[in-house]
């Protein structure tokens, strides 16, 4: 198969869970602006600028517009996450880029966007995840530009001079490594990714129950808090009132809903990231361990094995779809891992696990992603419910036809199948929802 579960765990770039599994503080496109901001800001060791120039892709534009930035009060926009990278960034904290920022750092970065210094746009005819920041201070310049990754500086200059990538800022190697990964998984069949997850030793599952423990802790904090639009804590008040029954599907979904809440409302807690996204890890592990708790198990550690299932499903759609797409990551590569785990914890077969993926990749196909924000947690919330109950349903035997739709006949075509619909069919759908977005009176 090409690599032992411990190369791809524990190797220097950690093979396959560096699909990006690493903490990051709030949603991870502003902050891989900020961080973009923090490197360029460090070239010139100047915390005053005098002018700041964002360009970024679409989708990092559509995902950094209105999502609350930590540490700041609520306040959101591309403007605004440049320069607090800027003023108060430290580029070794990557994606926790805004940890650092201060009352005192908000007001000067508030203060540069007042008075104009801060101008964001969309770079032309660019493809891929791609933001360079530009600052200028006094009589130089500096500029770094982040791409492929959120958290991988591809160059830096300063004055017109390329001056290569810091090594504290991100990899500043290449992606040789992470595309001939993702090229791997793309071939790996489903009965190979669960026997994957039954080989886990307990270092394997101690890392994940780590990741899974900040997220629990963002869950908790937005049941109690009600951060965003509260949709996790305003269901559990639907609950406590007798409006809503509390059973395993719905739960999974409040809980799920609590913890994008949390995220997307600027918590200042870290989530663990999966293929570069926050919620795409809640997405794909919290429902996961909220089945298990309804589930008599012996095993104990069935619930961490399940989650890791989990996560290689969705790691292996979006290794089809892209890092960012017009499709909603969270709800369908997530969900379709819920899914699958789900049918996985109450011992379903291969044909079972199989067809819970494709359970939900037919319900869902294609649900857009309109932006990065608070109501994430809405949509997300709801897809992850629904995954729990399109895994029972193949339990039960109710799995949709290889001649329905873009369902085929396995689970790993029909995968492959939403990564054609993503890059093919759906390249009109992101200009026409970003213009939106942009045009909105509001």
């Amino acid at each position: 198969m090409g690599f032992s579960l411990k190369d791809i765990l524990h190797d220097k770039a950690w093979q396959l869970l560096r699909l990006e599994t690493d903490p990051g503080l709030g949603c991870t496109e502003p902050a891989a602006i900020g961080l973009c901001a923090a490197v360029a800001a460090a070239i010139l060791q100047s915390r005053e600028p005098d002018a700041i120039v964002v360009m970024t892709d679409p989708n990092i534009y559509k995902n950094a517009m209105g999502v609350s930035i930590p540490n700041a009060n609520s306040e959101a926009g591309i403007p605004l996450a440049a320069a607090l990278g800027a003023v108060a960034g430290e580029p070794s904290q990557r994606l926790q880029i805004f940890s650092t920022v201060t009352p005192d750092d908000l007001e000067k970065a508030q203060a540069l966007v007042r008075q104009g210094k801060v101008t964001a746009g969309i770079a032309p005819e660019t493809t891929g995840l791609y933001v360079k920041v530009a600052i200028t201070a006094g009589e130089h310049t500096a500029w770094a530009v982040v791409s492929g990754r959120h958290d991988h500086v591809a160059s830096r200059g300063l004055d017109g001079r390329e001056m290569g990538c810091d090594e504290n800022s991100g990899p500043s190697s290449s992606d040789s490594g992470l595309v001939a990964l993702e090229e791997w998984l793309l071939g790996m069949t489903v009965p190979e990714l669960v026997t994957l997850v039954d080989e886990m030793d307990s270092a394997d599952l101690e890392y994940v129950r780590e990741g899974l423990a900040l997220n629990e802790a963002l869950v908790e904090y937005g049941l109690a808090h009600g951060p965003g639009i509260a949709v996790g804590r305003t269901q559990l008040g639907l609950i406590r009132q007798g409006l809503v029954k509390k059973d395993m599907v719905v739960w999974a979904g409040v809980r799920t809903a609590s913890g994008i809440d949390s995220r997307m409302g600027g918590a200042p807690l870290p989530a663990m990231t999966l293929a570069g996204s926050g919620n795409q890890c809640i997405a794909a592990g919290i429902p996961v361990v909220t089945v298990a708790q309804y589930a008599d198990m012996e095993d104990q550690t069935l619930a961490v094995r399940a989650v890791m299932l989990s996560y290689l499903i969705t790691c292996s759609i979006k290794a089809g779809v892209g890092r960012l797409s017009a499709l909603c990551g969270s709800g369908m590569a997530g969900g379709a891992g819920v899914a699958a785990a789900t049918a996985y914890l109450f011992g379903g077969t291969m044909e079972k696990i199989g067809g819970a993926i494709k359970n939900h990749i037919a319900a869902f196909c294609p649900v857009a992603c309109d932006g990065a924000k608070t109501s994430c947690a809405l949509k997300v919330g709801e897809m992850a419910a629904a995954a729990v109950k399109n895994g029972l349903l193949a339990l039960s035997g109710c799995i949709v036809r290889a001649t329905d739709g873009v369902v085929d006949k396995s689970p790993e075509q029909t995968m492959r199948n939403l990564g054609i619909i993503a890059k093919k069919g759906l390249c009109g759908l992101d200009p026409v929802i970003l213009d939106i977005m942009l045009h909105k009176q509001v």
